[in-house]
């Protein structure tokens, strides 16, 4: 009997943003994609990927403009025709607070107890915790369930890779611990479709962005 191919996830954190530089809480409304330095590490991601040769099934992104632009750069290295994109893989949702500066927030809508308090919005229309987990939890488990045997990239967020780990280890849901992913950064998964450990994830790697060697860290920065 032949062996069955392993479903794999790697996931792909966008590109610096126009946002971050900008330093205001970017949501669906306020992001305007790439900042310059953005598009530089998402060629650099695309060159490393075209010198490994990486085997992709299906490519998706978040409906997010510098998830979308992140993944339109990487895709010819790629050998796939077609970017999905999902709605439901979009970072937190911060309602009111969206495209607003960072440094105004607390003074608008309160000090934050984010883990604390994690049904609660921190600004009005804007996701819980316990709500954004749910959408990226319920959208990763849909895509494994769609492409079960195949590798599947992710360009998406942050956040939504925080959640995948949480997620995917069966690792607490809120606290714990605290993850820094970096822009263009991989992050990767592999299921165990056999045997005793059959639906068991393992964690290949995470936050690998040798790619970026000889960038700046961020716009502005040396």
């Amino acid at each position: 009997m032949a062996h069955e191919k392993k479903t794999r996830i790697i996931l792909i954190r966008h590109g610096e943003s126009n946002v971050t530089v900008e330093r205001i809480l970017g949501g669906e409304k306020s992001c305007t994609g790439l900042s310059d330095l953005g598009r530089e590490q998402a060629k650099a991601l695309r060159e490393r990927l075209e010198n490994e040769s990486i085997s992709i099934d299906t490519l998706y992104a978040s409906t997010m403009p510098r998830a979308m632009e992140t993944a339109e750069i990487i895709k010819p290295a790629l050998n796939v025709d077609e970017l999905f994109l999902d709605s439901e893989l979009v970072e937190h949702r911060p309602g009111d607070a969206d495209g607003k500066p960072y440094d105004e927030l607390e003074e608008l809508f309160g000090e934050r107890d984010y883990y604390g308090r994690p049904h609660m919005p921190f600004a009005p229309g804007a996701e819980s915790l316990h709500g954004f987990h749910y959408r990226v939890s319920a959208a990763l488990e849909n895509l494994i369930s769609k492409h079960v045997g195949e590798s599947i990239l992710i360009v998406c967020h942050g956040g939504v890779i925080d959640v995948a780990m949480r997620q995917l280890l069966d690792l607490p849901r809120r606290g714990q611990f605290d993850l820094w992913t970096l822009n263009t950064s991989l992050t990767e998964f592999v299921v165990d479709d056999t045997g005793k450990k059959r639906g068991r994830w393992t964690l290949i790697r995470y936050n690998d962005h040798a790619h970026l060697a000889g960038l700046p860290f961020a716009t502005n920065e040396d």
